[in-house]
């Protein structure tokens, strides 16, 4: 897009067998993934990603509806529009829905951070330069939301996207500040760079009211899941032992790499606050991708089938399996579970 092209055309060649159909939505979904993490926040702010959503949504002919702006407040999505109320962008709520009502439902979540700048706890130039990528929850679940509806799989498919840049303005919310939420929760800021578990949380909340059979969030949430086990190999956590036995088998089946993390409920408690219901962030610094899906579970009351991915959306160098840039973390080992379970 942003270069010249190459000029040189890919062919490939299939096995006699394959499924050549399901070959060929299983790369358009992740495709879509890596183009929308690849591009730019100048060319992918909230109303660019909106229409990535609104363009997909047309091309299946799914509903969309867009919360925006002040909107937020009245529609009690108040963490959204606090972390994203600094930005030229309105933060909003993309919502899209596809299927037949009365099939099962399921129901992703995507972080869709289309830049952070980390807030008022502002990020160093090197944290900033690949905060193009803070979206890529968002890309991951529209990439699998492709593979599902292209595959017209019978499910009541819905998407949920906070759409926001975390800018630094005179109306930035703050360290110390207590944020109200969706949930009834209320939560202290600790640091204004941990502004995707907030975002997050209000999705959830609205998501979960509905109790889907099957509810998925994605998240580039944290630097210590990285720490933990680098950029290939994503953690997801889960409490539904079922879904995290069919989530490791599918990982293996796809080569699609996935490794199940603990909700270790003792660490619950470095999330306390003297001043409000939980903290967004622990004081000592510790288990912190741990303490940041203990932080969401809070606002998932209902819904028994919940997983939590906490990916890296990138990769760092050219590898057999995909170039540099941009890159679809657990959504191959997703679309065989949901094509399984409701195919």
């Amino acid at each position: 897009r942003y270069g010249k092209k190459s000029g040189r055309a890919l062919r490939f060649g299939l096995p006699a067998g394959v499924d050549a159909g399901r070959v060929r939505r299983i790369a358009d979904g992740v495709f879509l993934t890596r183009d929308l993490v690849n591009t730019p926040t100048s060319d992918m702010g909230p109303e660019d990603l909106e229409q990535a959503v609104r363009a997909l949504a047309a091309r299946h002919k799914a509903e969309v509806s867009v919360v925006k702006g002040d909107d937020l407040l009245e529609r009690n999505f108040p963490m959204i529009h606090a972390v994203g109320r600094a930005s030229a962008g309105a933060p909003r709520l993309i919502d899209m829905r596809w299927g037949q009502q009365g099939a099962p439902k399921v129901t992703l979540v995507g972080k869709g951070v289309c830049f952070d700048t980390g807030g008022l706890d502002i990020k160093p130039s090197s944290g900033m330069l690949l905060m193009k990528k803070d979206m890529g929850g968002a890309a991951n679940v529209l990439g699998l939301a492709s593979m599902i509806m292209d595959a017209g799989l019978n499910v009541r498919l819905r998407v949920l996207i906070p759409a926001v840049e975390n800018s630094i303005a005179g109306n930035a919310f703050r360290p110390g500040d207590v944020l109200a939420s969706r949930k009834g929760i209320t939560v202290e800021i600790g640091n204004t760079d941990a502004e995707g578990r907030l975002v997050l949380a209000d999705a959830l909340a609205l998501a979960d009211e509905e109790e889907p059979q099957l509810l998925v969030d994605m998240a580039t949430l944290t630097g210590a899941a990285r720490v933990a086990l680098g950029p290939d190999l994503p953690p997801f956590y889960t409490s539904d032992e079922a879904l995290a036995s069919d989530l490791a088998a599918a990982s293996v089946a796809a080569e699609d790499p996935l490794w199940r993390m603990p909700l270790w409920r003792p660490y619950d408690a470095k999330l306390s606050s003297k001043i409000a219901d939980i903290n967004n962030v622990t004081s000592d610094g510790f288990a912190g991708s741990i303490t940041a899906a203990l932080f969401l579970k809070r606002f998932v009351e209902k819904t028994e089938g919940w997983a939590h991915f906490d990916i890296f959306a990138w990769n760092p160098a050219d590898r057999p399996h995909g170039p540099a840039g941009g890159e679809a973390q657990g959504i191959r080992a997703l679309e065989r579970i949901i094509a399984k379970r409701y195919g």
